[in-house]
């Protein structure tokens, strides 16, 4: 089975590339594949007989199943099972859908190029139906059912020009993905309840499922099926979506997709119909989307929607009998689906050829198609009464049974259902029917009737482009003609759904369960099929009424209406709320989060009755009250700042602060690492500050400052007793007790936070720098109009003994003229530059003590840098650390000498650094699995050296390099794009405003002159 699927996927990714080699011819080749998928179906046909059998007769034998570890941590697996019920639907998608990929080959014109895309959702959706319908895991089974949620949409929406094709494909995902999240929450539940997500293990252990847990988590998946299968008040969907071609109306809207929510409630009738809220919901909305679908097809003018709202109808009577949870019930709804796919794809692809030959489906313009087109007229024929349920077809067969099931199920109610319910529910279902037979009558005259208009005259013939070829009949043919063959010959589909419905108890001991027949004898049953027929036939004699009094709907009741109703309210609301907290204001964003973040645990914390930790330690020595008073100093400080960079300045304070709590508090490696992010973070902001307005913070200087300091304080307090309460609340022994000794055993190393960081918590770590890879791109993204490589390109195209732009000196104090002749000496004289590209900066920009201490201490900081990492496996340090230190020497080279000695100091791209360390990271990772190991599993290899001695290397150090790498990269990154960028920008902006002051000047010199 997994073999098949993994084809099956494999083949539609593969299509589009098929099709453009072939063609539309492609729509064979997909047609043969699903066509062998249905004969491996039908060998599994012995092995699920003889599964039964043994069942039978006490010797159980589980239906053919695979099973594949995949998540054991969760219990999720790839596991699949070929039940009668999976069996009789695989045979249904695999068939069908052969049948609507050969029609395909003719239905789309050969110069189609969106075809070859179609193809492969089309068979993607295939493959998925088929992964739902054989899971046996609740995980696989939502994957599977998303799937077609997402396949279906693009579907639906191939018309992407039609706004109306694009408002029905994001109406269905809406509602369907609605449904399905739900019915996640309604699976995992359940799960949990049983103690695992198989299937099979889940439904033999239901009788023990008990309680208002169960009832809710059935409530929730049924809430999936009836939103997948188009049940009232979801039903609006599914017409809407008949604006997608018609191939897709033939297999998702009437054999594949939405039998999907059928199908679920099928596999789980057997084990919870008896639920609280499983009849009344079934029942209920099932007879509703009957009546309702079957009155609604009364009304329509498009020959298409007349199928489209009997699908309605026809899911909400699936829906019924497969959720009623009797054996003649399982055994009708079986029979039925397999009669509704066949009947209802056959008379939509008869509707696709008459669109596509006469271009309209609107039946008042329709007229004598039946004259011309006997072929076409004799498959609608025998599809239609099969949907009509009239002898000798195998609709008729079907809801004969199904009626049958009802008429035992009135007349012998269960013990929790009122009599007069399934009296209620039999007088439903024959009002339906007989809708049903008067629509499906409606179709065959709209569609090949000749008419007249209102003064009684005769309407012209509609003309067809062309004759249908045999091909383009082929499929409908086929699917007609099995409608006939399986009424004359139903034993072997009784043979085939027979097992599924021993799984369910008889309505009443008394009772004997029914057969698929042609004939029953003169029954109840007989007399109430006929009463549908003559109710159903005066309906359509009567159809003018009957239409003008399905066009009185009023609009309060029309679903449609109330979804649409329903999305503006949304987005007047969203558009509400945006406007009130989206207001491009950073600070009021800021206020926004915080104050939520202090209003929503507050609450919790007020109204919880949490209890408090009976013993509070204010400090433990005085050197953390005096780190305590810096730190809010600082935060005052930040909020009464007179300038911005004295708010930076004192943000940071507070973050040195911290760091010396961790020091004190005994973990040197997170002072240290806080330590580095402050200083480099306070170097980013005031790069990053060079590009706002300088005005920006003198704005309202004295507004709000109150407020936000209450507010900071606020939810630093919320934070400290939400931290109080959980350490006082623990119960269990914390997992960190255990990390000293896997650190040490497990890791081979004696620093817990490093090992922790690349061994035993490795994925976070990956991931972490990962999105420090991406974010260091988004940074970029935001400065960088231009590549990066070709902004490094043009700083090395500047000559390098160029000097900026120097301030004129009768701009200057006389202090500041000597200091400017002083850096001019060092500027224009190559042998005494301190630094490589200190001849860059203007003068007036440099400063002597800092180039000659740079150039002192950046290679020292290096090798500390490179210490760190080695080194911190066993103390103090890490890539992470090492790797702050030395972007921190980066930011002293580009604070000394500029973006050229930036460059200088290191000739690489920053992106190849964070790719590379990405690089190093992951074949970390994957080196173990080529030696039998698992994904980042350490090892160490002793080294015996005759001179420096013993040495164990880890192979954890090696994730660090990648650590190292990316961090490096990541602060040369916003140094170019905070720094180099925007140094590039302002000598652009100041060389333009030179070149206009210099021609005003010249304009006004000539002016004079003259």
């Amino acid at each position: 089975m997994v073999v098949v699927l993994a084809v099956l996927f494999s083949v539609s990714i593969a299509t589009p590339w098929i099709f453009s080699r072939l063609g539309r011819p492609t729509f064979y080749l997909l047609a043969a594949i699903l066509m062998a998928a249905f004969v491996w179906t039908l060998s599994y046909i012995p092995a699920v007989l003889e599964a039964e059998q043994g069942a039978a007769s006490g010797q159980p034998n589980a239906p053919p199943a695979e099973i594949f570890e995949w998540i054991p941590q969760l219990g999720v697996e790839l596991a699949f099972r070929m039940d009668a019920l999976a069996l009789a639907l695989c045979l249904l998608i695999s068939g069908v859908g052969a049948a609507v990929m050969l029609y395909c080959a003719r239905y789309f014109p050969p110069a189609e190029t969106a075809a070859g895309p179609f193809a492969a959702q089309l068979f993607s959706f295939a493959a998925a139906m088929l992964g739902l319908v054989l899971s046996d895991d609740l995980v696989m089974l939502f994957i599977f059912w998303e799937l077609t949620t997402i396949l279906s949409f693009l579907l639906i929406g191939y018309s992407a020009h039609r706004v109306f094709a694009r408002r029905s494909a994001i109406q269905a995902l809406i509602v369907t993905t609605l449904g399905g999240l739900a019915m996640l929450v309604g699976l995992l539940w359940i799960g949990q309840l049983a103690g695992s997500y198989r299937i099979s293990e889940i439904m033999a252990a239901a009788d023990t499922l008990t309680g208002v847990a169960v009832d809710i988590a059935m409530v929730l998946i049924l809430l999936g099926a009836i939103s997948k299968s188009a049940l009232v008040p979801f039903h609006f969907w599914l017409p809407a979506a008949m604006a997608a071609p018609t191939p897709v109306s033939a297999y998702l809207h009437a054999a594949a997709m939405v039998k999907a929510g059928v199908y679920l409630v099928a596999r789980f009738a057997p084990g919870f119909h008896d639920s609280t809220f499983w009849l009344p919901l079934v029942l209920g909305l099932g007879l509703a989307t009957m009546i309702v679908g079957a009155y609604r097809a009364l009304r329509q003018t498009d020959i298409k929607l007349v199928l489209a709202y009997g699908t309605v109808s026809q899911l909400g009577f699936l829906m019924m009998v497969n959720g009623l949870g009797t054996e003649d019930a399982a055994l009708a709804g079986a029979a039925m689906l397999l009669a509704h796919g066949l009947f209802k794809a056959a008379l939509f692809m008869v509707v696709g050829i008459i669109d596509h030959e006469t271009g309209t489906r609107d039946l008042r313009v329709l007229s004598g198609i039946g004259r011309a087109q006997k072929p076409l007229l004799v498959i609608s024929v025998i599809a239609a009464a099969s949907m009509a349920g009239l002898p000798p077809l195998f609709g008729f067969v079907a809801k004969e049974v199904v009626f049958e099931s009802f008429y035992s199920y009135a007349l012998h109610p269960a013990d929790t259902v009122s009599p007069v319910w399934g009296w209620v529910v039999m007088v439903g279902v024959v009002i339906a029917s007989a809708l049903t037979v008067a629509y499906s009558a409606r179709f065959l005259w709209g569609a090949f009737a000749a008419k007249t208009d209102d003064d009684g005259a005769a309407l012209p013939a509609t003309a067809f482009r062309g004759t249908p070829d045999a091909v383009f009949l082929a499929s409908p043919a086929v699917l007609a003609g099995l409608t006939v063959l399986l009424a004359l010959v139903p034993g072997p589909v009784q043979a085939l759904i027979e097992p599924f419905a021993t799984l369910f108890d008889p309505v009443a001991p008394e009772v004997h369960p029914t057969y698929l027949a042609l004939w029953h004898g003169f029954t109840p049953v007989l007399g109430l099929s006929v009463l549908t027929w003559a109710l159903g036939l005066g309906l359509f004699w009567l159809r003018g009424r009957v239409t003008s009094e399905a066009r009185a709907v009023p609009a309060a009741l029309d679903a449609e209406r109330m979804y649409r109703a329903t999305i503006r309210t949304l987005d007047d609301v969203a558009v509400w709320l945006t406007s009130k907290t989206q207001r491009g204001s950073l600070g009021w964003y800021l206020f926004i989060i915080l104050l939520v973040a202090t209003a929503a645990p507050a609450g919790v914390i007020a109204f919880s009755g949490q209890v408090w930790p009976g013993e509070v330690i204010v400090a433990e020595q005085p050197m953390q009250i005096v780190l305590a008073l810096i730190i809010i100093s600082g935060g005052l400080g930040a909020v009464w700042a007179p300038k911005r960079f004295m708010a930076v300045l004192m943000v940071s304070l507070c973050g040195w602060g911290i760091a010396g709590i961790f020091a004190l508090q005994g973990a040197p490696d997170l002072a240290l690492t806080l330590l580095l992010v402050e200083s480099i973070v306070l170097v980013v902001f005031v790069l990053a500050l060079r590009s706002l307005p300088s005005g920006i913070w003198t704005q309202n200087p004295t507004r709000f400052r109150v407020g936000r300091a209450l507010l900071g304080a606020a939810f630093g307090l919320v934070i400290m007793c939400a931290t109080a309460i959980a350490m006082g609340s623990r119960i269990h022994e914390p997992i960190s007790l255990e990390y000293p000794w896997m650190a040490y055993e497990v890791g081979h190393g004696r620093n817990i936070v490093n090992v922790t960081l690349v061994d035993i918590r490795v994925w976070d770590t990956f991931g972490e720098i990962t999105v420090l890879a991406a974010a260091a791109t988004g940074v970029a993204s935001l400065i960088f109009v231009k590549r990066r490589d070709v902004q490094r390109r043009q700083l090395h195209e500047v000559p390098t003994g160029s000097v900026g732009r120097v301030l004129s000196d009768k701009a200057l104090s006389p202090n500041q003229i000597k200091e400017v002749e002083v850096a001019r000496s060092f500027a224009t004289v190559a042998r005494e530059a301190w630094l490589v590209a200190g001849r860059t900066l203007a003068p007036e920009h440099r400063s002597i003590i800092f180039e000659v201490v740079t150039r002192l201490i950046f290679h020292a900081i290096v090798l500390l840098s490179v210490y760190l990492l080695l080194a911190g496996h066993n103390t103090p340090g890490g890539g992470f650390a090492g790797g702050l230190l030395a972007g921190l020497a980066f930011v002293l080279r580009y604070l000394a000498g500029g973006r050229y000695e930036l460059e200088a100091a290191i000739p690489f791209s920053a992106g190849a650094l964070m790719g590379w360390g990405l690089a190093v990271a992951c074949f970390t990772g994957v080196l173990p699995l080529i030696f039998g190991g698992q994904a980042f599993q350490s090892f160490i290899v002793d080294l015996a050296i005759p001179v420096i001695g013993e040495h164990h290397l880890v192979s954890s150090v090696l994730f660090d390099v990648g650590v190292y790498l990316v961090v490096v990269g990541l602060i040369v990154d916003v140094l170019r794009s905070l720094g180099s960028e925007i140094d590039v920008r302002s000598e652009q902006e100041n060389r333009r405003s030179s070149t206009l002051g210099h021609g005003i000047h010249a304009e006004t010199s000539m002016g004079v002159a003259r």
